[in-house]
């Protein structure tokens, strides 16, 4: 996966949040607030190769299971897929 809008993730007071910066100002005004584990996923999105190597990268930062892992990453991408956060950088493995 990559990014393809300009944010900078911040922890402010036990939040994470994604603050617009360059061009992406001009798009978007406001800031998401991410849990921790979003924060994890869209820290992690562009340093891993499939969607199975990040559940593993979950894995081993949390103490959950692979179900869980697995689903909360499932929504999360689709959410940053859907809103033009991120897109495929192979699409060819759908990652």
């Amino acid at each position: 996966m990559k990014k393809i809008k300009e944010f900078i993730l911040r922890e402010v007071a036990d939040e994470y949040i994604l603050i617009p910066t360059g061009h992406t100002t001009e798009e978007f005004n406001g800031i998401i607030t991410l849990t921790e584990t979003a924060a994890f996923i869209y820290n992690h999105i562009e340093e891993v190769n499939s969607f199975e190597e990040l559940v593993q990268t979950i894995l081993k930062e949390y103490d959950i299971d692979e179900e869980t892992a697995t689903k909360d990453a499932v929504i999360f991408i689709n959410h940053l897929l859907q809103t033009g956060l991120i897109t495929l950088s192979d699409p060819q493995k759908n990652w």
